[in-house]
């Protein structure tokens, strides 16, 4: 019997008495987590694409000052943006794992 199925029984029975007790439905987090880094891992790769996309800005801006600071700004934000994705994949599964 799993542990699942004990806290159904358990919660079953004093339910009946009157109280309610919430049990987490296992599959239900685990599909959310799923779709959630699936979500993380398009979120990388497009991140991944368009520092690659600023990076050829910036070698193809022939010394033009507002090509390249384009480019830069370009490059920081998708930098921060490829961090924020990577943190929050991190927590995700952290979280995730302790239930």
């Amino acid at each position: 019997m799993s542990i699942i199925n004990t806290l159904q029984i358990l919660a079953a029975t004093l339910g009946s008495s009157g109280e309610t007790i919430n049990v987490p439905d296992q599959a239900a987090n685990v599909t959310l987590v799923n779709i959630m880094n699936g979500v993380y891992y398009i979120a990388g790769a497009v991140a991944v694409i368009v520092i690659i996309i600023a990076a050829l800005r910036y070698v193809t801006s022939a010394g033009n000052a507002n090509s390249i600071t384009a480019a830069k700004n370009q490059l920081t934000y998708s930098i921060v943006g490829l961090v924020i994705v990577i943190l929050a994949f991190a927590i995700t599964n952290w979280v995730a794992g302790r239930f």
